[in-house]
Protein backbone atom coordinates (compact mmCIF):
# COMPACT_ATOMS: atom_id res chain seq x y z
CA UNK A 1 0.00 0.00 0.00
CA UNK A 2 1.36 3.19 -0.96
CA UNK A 3 1.54 6.80 0.62
CA UNK A 4 -1.63 7.67 -1.38
CA UNK A 5 -3.72 5.18 0.19
CA UNK A 6 -3.45 6.97 3.77
CA UNK A 7 -4.80 10.38 3.84
CA UNK A 8 -2.77 12.85 5.19
CA UNK A 9 -3.17 14.08 9.19
CA UNK A 10 -0.39 15.50 11.18
CA UNK A 11 -1.57 14.89 14.92
CA UNK A 12 -1.39 18.00 17.56
CA UNK A 13 1.15 17.46 19.94
CA UNK A 14 0.38 17.51 23.47
CA UNK A 15 1.11 21.23 23.99
CA UNK A 16 -1.13 22.26 21.05
CA UNK A 17 -3.47 19.95 22.16
CA UNK A 18 -3.96 20.78 25.87
CA UNK A 19 -2.53 24.23 26.29
CA UNK A 20 -1.98 26.84 22.49
CA UNK A 21 -5.26 25.65 21.01
CA UNK A 22 -7.36 26.13 24.03
CA UNK A 23 -5.52 29.25 25.11
CA UNK A 24 -6.37 30.19 21.19
CA UNK A 25 -10.13 29.07 21.61
CA UNK A 26 -10.32 31.10 25.03
CA UNK A 27 -9.36 34.55 23.37
CA UNK A 28 -11.45 33.72 20.32
CA UNK A 29 -14.26 33.31 22.79
CA UNK A 30 -13.81 36.54 24.35
CA UNK A 31 -13.60 38.52 21.21
CA UNK A 32 -9.77 38.37 20.87
CA UNK A 33 -8.34 37.32 17.40
CA UNK A 34 -5.21 35.77 17.43
CA UNK A 35 -3.49 36.15 14.09
CA UNK A 36 -6.93 36.16 12.50
CA UNK A 37 -8.27 33.37 14.91
CA UNK A 38 -11.79 31.83 14.78
CA UNK A 39 -13.57 29.32 16.60
CA UNK A 40 -15.00 27.48 13.46
CA UNK A 41 -17.99 25.02 14.52
CA UNK A 42 -19.52 22.37 12.72
CA UNK A 43 -22.08 19.50 13.16
CA UNK A 44 -20.18 16.25 13.65
CA UNK A 45 -21.09 13.58 10.60
CA UNK A 46 -22.31 11.37 12.46
CA UNK A 47 -23.02 12.66 15.79
CA UNK A 48 -24.94 15.62 14.98
CA UNK A 49 -23.53 17.20 18.08
CA UNK A 50 -21.47 20.94 17.23
CA UNK A 51 -17.70 20.54 17.34
CA UNK A 52 -15.37 23.27 18.05
CA UNK A 53 -12.04 23.83 17.02
CA UNK A 54 -10.04 26.88 16.48
CA UNK A 55 -8.78 28.36 12.78
CA UNK A 56 -7.15 30.60 10.84
CA UNK A 57 -9.41 32.64 8.95
CA UNK A 58 -7.58 33.62 5.46
CA UNK A 59 -8.96 36.66 3.69
CA UNK A 60 -7.71 36.99 0.11
CA UNK A 61 -8.77 40.51 -1.15
CA UNK A 62 -12.99 40.26 0.28
CA UNK A 63 -12.82 36.25 -0.55
CA UNK A 64 -12.27 34.08 3.23
CA UNK A 65 -11.18 30.77 3.54
CA UNK A 66 -10.24 28.23 5.79
CA UNK A 67 -6.97 26.11 5.17
CA UNK A 68 -6.46 22.30 7.48
CA UNK A 69 -2.48 22.30 7.47
CA UNK A 70 -2.73 19.44 9.17
CA UNK A 71 -4.59 17.78 6.25
CA UNK A 72 -7.44 15.42 6.63
CA UNK A 73 -8.94 16.67 10.56
CA UNK A 74 -11.61 15.88 12.04
CA UNK A 75 -13.06 19.40 10.94
CA UNK A 76 -12.31 19.02 7.52
CA UNK A 77 -14.23 15.61 7.14
CA UNK A 78 -17.47 17.24 8.99
CA UNK A 79 -17.59 20.44 6.98
CA UNK A 80 -17.33 17.97 3.73
CA UNK A 81 -20.88 15.92 5.03
CA UNK A 82 -22.34 19.43 6.87
CA UNK A 83 -21.65 22.07 3.97
CA UNK A 84 -22.08 24.67 6.55
CA UNK A 85 -20.68 25.69 9.88
CA UNK A 86 -20.42 28.94 11.79
CA UNK A 87 -17.62 31.28 12.62
CA UNK A 88 -17.09 32.62 15.98
CA UNK A 89 -15.19 35.40 17.18
CA UNK A 90 -16.72 36.58 20.81
CA UNK A 91 -20.33 36.77 20.48
CA UNK A 92 -20.39 37.07 17.02
CA UNK A 93 -21.44 34.25 14.94
CA UNK A 94 -21.36 34.03 10.63
CA UNK A 95 -22.80 30.95 9.22
CA UNK A 96 -21.36 29.61 6.36
CA UNK A 97 -21.24 27.53 3.32
CA UNK A 98 -17.94 25.59 2.65
CA UNK A 99 -16.84 24.98 -0.94
CA UNK A 100 -13.50 22.75 -1.31
CA UNK A 101 -11.69 24.38 -3.30
CA UNK A 102 -9.54 21.76 -6.27
CA UNK A 103 -6.14 21.08 -6.35
CA UNK A 104 -5.33 23.60 -8.86
CA UNK A 105 -7.15 26.50 -6.88
CA UNK A 106 -5.24 26.07 -3.47
CA UNK A 107 -2.01 26.92 -5.39
CA UNK A 108 -2.54 31.46 -4.41
CA UNK A 109 -4.59 30.56 -1.31
CA UNK A 110 -1.93 28.17 0.40
CA UNK A 111 0.89 30.44 -0.69
CA UNK A 112 -1.61 33.41 0.91
CA UNK A 113 -1.41 30.94 3.84
CA UNK A 114 1.80 30.16 4.22
CA UNK A 115 2.65 34.15 4.02
CA UNK A 116 0.88 34.98 6.98
CA UNK A 117 1.34 31.68 9.12
CA UNK A 118 4.61 30.00 8.15
CA UNK A 119 6.19 30.60 10.96
CA UNK A 120 3.23 28.90 13.30
CA UNK A 121 2.32 25.89 10.71
CA UNK A 122 5.08 25.47 7.89
CA UNK A 123 6.20 22.22 9.61
CA UNK A 124 2.92 20.93 8.11
CA UNK A 125 4.12 21.64 4.71
CA UNK A 126 6.98 19.73 3.88
CA UNK A 127 9.47 22.71 3.43
CA UNK A 128 7.02 24.29 1.35
CA UNK A 129 6.32 28.06 1.94
CA UNK A 130 5.14 31.45 0.00
CA UNK A 131 8.22 31.73 -2.12
CA UNK A 132 7.85 28.11 -3.47
CA UNK A 133 6.96 27.25 -7.04
CA UNK A 134 3.27 26.86 -8.01
CA UNK A 135 4.63 23.55 -9.07
CA UNK A 136 5.82 22.56 -4.98
CA UNK A 137 2.21 24.02 -4.14
CA UNK A 138 0.15 22.25 -6.47
CA UNK A 139 2.29 19.05 -5.57
CA UNK A 140 1.37 18.91 -1.62
CA UNK A 141 -2.03 20.66 -2.02
CA UNK A 142 -3.25 17.47 -2.05
CA UNK A 143 -2.79 16.94 1.53
CA UNK A 144 -4.21 20.23 2.70
CA UNK A 145 -7.84 20.99 2.21
CA UNK A 146 -9.04 23.73 1.62
CA UNK A 147 -12.42 25.61 1.46
CA UNK A 148 -13.85 29.04 0.21
CA UNK A 149 -16.19 30.69 3.11
CA UNK A 150 -19.08 31.41 1.11
CA UNK A 151 -22.36 33.37 2.80
CA UNK A 152 -25.09 30.90 4.05
CA UNK A 153 -28.27 30.34 1.80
Amino acid sequence: MGDDAQPHYARPGWFTQHVFNPTVALLTRAGISVWGSRELRVRGRTSGEWRTTPVNLLTIETTNYLVAPRGETQWVKNLRVAGTGELRLGRGAEDFRGRELTDEEKVPVLRAYLRRWKAEVGIFFEGTGPDSSDEQLRAIAPKHPAFEVLAAE
